[in-house]
C-alpha cells in the first residue's frame, strides 16, 4: 500500500511503499476513502509533547514506531474480511473507530476501548488513514455513516466524539447557562454544532484568532472572547454574565494559558474539562479545590458508543455539517503544515484516489 508517512519526527512526510496488511481473526481490511487531518497529528509528527517545566513526553518512548502512516478519522470501504468477522460485506462504506484497546479487558468489552490500558490507537501506534488501507481491529468498531457527506462522517471519529465526550462531563446544564469553549477550530465548531443539537443555547468560545471567532459566530456561538492579552478572565466573565456566571468551561486547547484563564474563571462549584494537548502545566492553588468546590478533569477522545450516538444524530438531521475542505491524500503534508500555521477553519480532509 502507499503511505504518507512519518519517517522522521519534524520532517515532510515521505511518500512511501509499506505491506498491506492481511486482517486476521475478528480484523476487517478497508480502503481508505476520507481521512481527516488532526491537530493531534502535529504531535505525532513532532514525537513529543510538552509537560511543561521544560519536560517533554517522547512518543518513542510511548511504543510510536516509523515510519507511520497518521491518521485516525478515517472512512473507507470494506475490501477483506478475517476468518472471524461479521456484520460487515466487502463493499461498504463504514466509518473507523480508532480508539482501540487490547481487545479482551472490561473497558474494550464494554464498548469503552479509549480508557484501555493498552492502546492501538489507528493512525497512533498503528498506521491509520494517510495510507491507501487501514486495518480495524472488529466490525463493531465500524459505523455505516448512512447518507450523511463521508468527508464530514471522517470527523466524528475523532474530533465529533471528542466534543460530545467532554461535553457530556458537564452535563446537565440549563440550556441558558454558559458553557465557555476554548479554540475555535475543528473541535471547537463541533463542539457548538453537538451543543446546539442537545438544545443548548448560551454558549461562549474563546479564540486569539478574529477570523475563528467570526467563524464560532456564524456556527452559532451566542458571544465570542479574544483569548489574547491581558484581562481574559474579566473579558469571559463578562461575556458569561458577570462574577459567578463561569460554570462550565471545556478546554479545547489546553496549554498553560487557556489553562490558567480557564481555572480563574470559574464560580463555585465550576468545571473545567481539559481536552486539547497543546502542552505545558497548571499550577493549582490547594485550598480554593476545596473551598471552591471545584472540578478538574481530562477527557480523552470518546468510546465507540458516543461515536454511535453522533451519527445517529447527524442521520436524524439535528447536527449541523463541520466545514470541511477536502483535498488530495496525496497532499497530506501540506495540509498537515496548513493546519501547524493555523490557516484552517473548520477541518481538512484527505481524499484518497478511491473515493
Amino acid at each position: 500500500m502507499r503511505a504518507w508517512a512519518v519517517v522522521e519526527n519534524g520532517q515532510p512526510l515521505r511518500e512511501i511503499e509499506l505491506p498491506t496488511p492481511e486482517p486476521t481473526g475478528t480484523q476487517v481490511l478497508l480502503e481508505t476513502t476520507y481521512c481527516g487531518v488532526c491537530h493531534s497529528d502535529l504531535h505525532i509528527w513532532e514525537g513529543q509533547y510538552d509537560l511543561g517545566g521544560g519536560r517533554v513526553m517522547n512518543l518513542k518512548d510511548r511504543g510510536v514506531v516509523l515510519p507511520l502512516a497518521m491518521g485516525h478519522e478515517i472512512v473507507g470501504r470494506v475490501v477483506k474480511l478475517g476468518p472471524e468477522a461479521t456484520g460487515v460485506a466487502v463493499g461498504d462504506i463504514r466509518i473507523v473507530f480508532p480508539w482501540v484497546g487490547c481487545g479482551h479487558c472490561p473497558a474494550c468489552l464494554g464498548d469503552e476501548d479509549n480508557m484501555c490500558l493498552t492502546s492501538h490507537s489507528i493512525g497512533v501506534f498503528e498506521n491509520g488513514g494517510y495510507g491507501t488501507h487501514v486495518i480495524a481491529h472488529h466490525p463493531r468498531h465500524l459505523v455505516d455513516p448512512g447518507t450523511l457527506d463521508p468527508a464530514v462522517a471522517a470527523t466524528y471519529a475523532c474530533s465529533g466524539i471528542t466534543v460530545l465526550s467532554a461535553i457530556k462531563k458537564v452535563m446537565p446544564m440549563p440550556p441558558d447557562e454558559p458553557v465557555v469553549l476554548v479554540g475555535a477550530g475543528g473541535l471547537g465548531l463541533n463542539a457548538i454544532a453537538v451543543l446546539k443539537a442537545m438544545g443548548h443555547r448560551n454558549i461562549v468560545v474563546v479564540d486569539i484568532s478574529a477570523e475563528k471567532r467570526a467563524a464560532a459566530e456564524k456556527a452559532g456561538a451566542r458571544k465570542t472572547v479574544d483569548g489574547s492579552g491581558e484581562d481574559v478572565v474579566a473579558r469571559l466573565t463578562e461575556a458569561c454574565g458577570g462574577a459567578g456566571s463561569v460554570g462550565a468551561v471545556i478546554d479545547l486547547v489546553n496549554g498553560t494559558a487557556t489553562a490558567q484563564f480557564a481555572f480563574a474563571a470559574l464560580r463555585k462549584g465550576g468545571k473545567l474539562i481539559q481536552v486539547g494537548l497543546f502542552g505545558g502545566e497548571l499550577t493549582l492553588p490547594l485550598p480554593l479545590m476545596a473551598i471552591r468546590a471545584l472540578t478538574i478533569q481530562g477527557s480523552y477522545v470518546g468510546s465507540v458508543k458516543d461515536l454511535r450516538e453522533l451519527v445517529a444524530l447527524a442521520q436524524n438531521g439535528g447536527l449541523e455539517a463541520l466545514p470541511v475542505s477536502v483535498v488530495p491524500q496525496s497532499e497530506a503534508n501540506d495540509a498537515l503544515m496548513r493546519l501547524r500555521d493555523g490557516k484552517i477553519t473548520g477541518r481538512v480532509v484527505l481524499k484518497a484516489e478511491a473515493a
